[in-house]
């Protein structure tokens, strides 16, 4: 087959076609870039943090719904969350759809810092465009299926709250995963790649001070200070870094420290992150910070109780199903940018520190490669769903070429035509990549062959979360 490379033209939607072939739903897909590019914008605009995404999650269940699939919302205990379904029998192939913004990120569609006068979010991770590309993917499969008259499945998981709220941990653990026989994903980012990577797990959560009020001039030794016992957590941790082992990382910020310099602070609160390319490293670690927390609140005499708000496992890449994620990605090949839109990413680059790609990366596809050693330095939810079901993903530059995620820079890109180009790519690859798995159950077999090799005999999944009901609030 030729290389398969989108135009990128404002082509209207009436330009429908079989679908029977991979050349013919890579142009159905084009075709509707309009409306993908709109709905994208839309959930970029609402800009809506983890379990808040309400106009967001409705937005991509009624173009789900609008396209034919069943969609069931508020599953596994959060209301943003659905599942929507498609076909019948075997295989069922999954494709995740995130949509939760960042908080403190606001930004406008400029390569100049502006943030959005009264808006505090954006989605400076990109998942608008991953929640409109896997709707997308999963739109044009259905059609396929229909077309060809082809037996499966194809299930769309609208995941809220991937940013520290583990949306997806409740959706393994309550079983939602079960029937299915592979998982697609693909996420925003600065260059092309389909590798088959690792990622760090995680646990987060929040620890509480309460102390007793008192006026810190004229009566401070009858006051106990919450923020205190936050601080003296802090300076233990701090301290902690020195003994655990090199890959592990913690970050905390301080979201409650008082309301004035001359009232004994009753109430303080810190907000953990810890990080290890192993989730035995990540569980130990957390414990020791636990005790660092009791410590501190003994020391300064208030109490302290902790809620864990997020949790998840490092990645397990498929090497069996990122092979055809990437064969797909080179098939459908990177973009090149308009002149406008090179003006944008010079504009942005000059923002930078250090040494830069060069703009025209957007155009090629990284080398592929295999490896679960490490991680890549970020976490995420999808890890849960590899150790249960054989999960490949990829990323396209959504962004320009050099920039860091969770930064302004990326709100800017991901609300432009270059976030929109970068998401059709992840959805045509993502279509051809479960289409090429529909025909080939030799490599659904390989690919849970592989799993089971990797997870061992007696594999159980318990997740890092406990029991505890999703945090709903925990944005709040």
């Amino acid at each position: 087959m030729k290389k398969i490379i989108g135009a990128f033209l404002c082509i209207t939607p009436l330009l429908v076609v079989a679908q029977k072939t991979k050349e013919e739903v890579v142009k159905s897909i084009d075709s509707k870039y309009d409306l993908y590019a709109g709905t994208a914008k839309k959930i970029w605009d609402y800009a809506e943090v983890g379990f808040q995404e309400t106009q967001s999650s409705a937005l991509l269940q009624k173009t789900l719904t609008d396209a034919g699939f069943n969609v069931e919302s508020g599953v596994a205990g959060m209301p943003t969350a659905f599942v929507a379904t498609y076909g019948s029998g075997k295989p069922v192939i999954g494709i995740l759809a995130e949509f939760d913004a960042l908080p403190g990120v606001s930004q406008d569609a400029s390569p100049e810092l502006k943030p959005i006068p009264g808006k505090t979010a954006g989605h400076a991770c990109g998942h608008h465009l991953f929640g409109v590309a896997s709707t997308a993917a999963g739109i044009a499969v259905k059609d396929w299926l229909i077309a060809n008259k082809k037996a499966g499945t194809v299930k769309v998981y609208g995941t809220p709250a991937e940013e520290g709220g583990s949306g997806k941990v409740y959706m393994v653990r309550d079983g939602l995963f079960k029937e299915v026989d592979v998982v697609l994903h693909w996420h925003p980012g600065p260059q092309n790649n389909a590798s088959a990577g690792s990622s760090l797990s995680n646990k987060s959560g929040k620890f509480r001070f309460y102390g007793i009020a008192s006026h810190a001039a004229a009566s401070p030794e009858r006051g106990r200070s919450a923020l205190d016992g936050v601080e003296a957590m802090d300076n233990m941790v701090n301290m902690l870094r020195e003994h655990v082992t090199q890959e592990t990382r913690i970050h905390y910020v301080i979201t409650r420290g008082g309301e004035a310099p001359n009232v004994v602070p009753a109430f303080a609160e810190v907000y953990y992150y810890v990080r290890h390319p192993k989730r035995e490293e990540v569980k130990a670690t957390w414990e020791r910070i636990v005790k660092a927390a009791e410590g501190a609140a003994l020391g300064t005499e208030t109490k302290m109780s902790y809620e864990v708000t997020g949790g998840v496992y490092n990645m397990l890449p498929s090497a069996s199903l990122s092979k055809v994620m990437d064969k797909n990605l080179r098939q459908i090949g990177g973009y090149n940018y308009t002149n406008e839109e090179k003006a944008f990413a010079t504009k942005i680059q000059e923002s930078f520190t250090g040494t830069v790609p060069k703009i025209e990366s957007t155009s090629e596809i990284a080398p592929y490669q295999v490896s679960d050693a490490g991680g890549v330095g970020g976490s995420t939810d999808v890890a849960d769903i590899s150790w249960v079901v054989p999960t490949a993903g990829l990323s396209t530059a959504t962004w320009v070429p050099g920039t860091a995620a969770h930064s302004w820079q990326a709100v800017a890109a991901g609300g432009t035509t270059i976030g929109s180009k970068g998401m059709i790519m992840a959805a045509k690859t993502i279509a051809l990549t479960a289409i090429d798995l529909y025909d080939s159950p030799a490599t659904i077999a390989e690919a849970w062959k592989e799993l089971k090799k990797r997870t061992g005999d007696g594999f159980k999944y318990e997740s890092l979360i406990g029991d505890r009901k999703p945090a709903l609030d925990y944005r709040k």
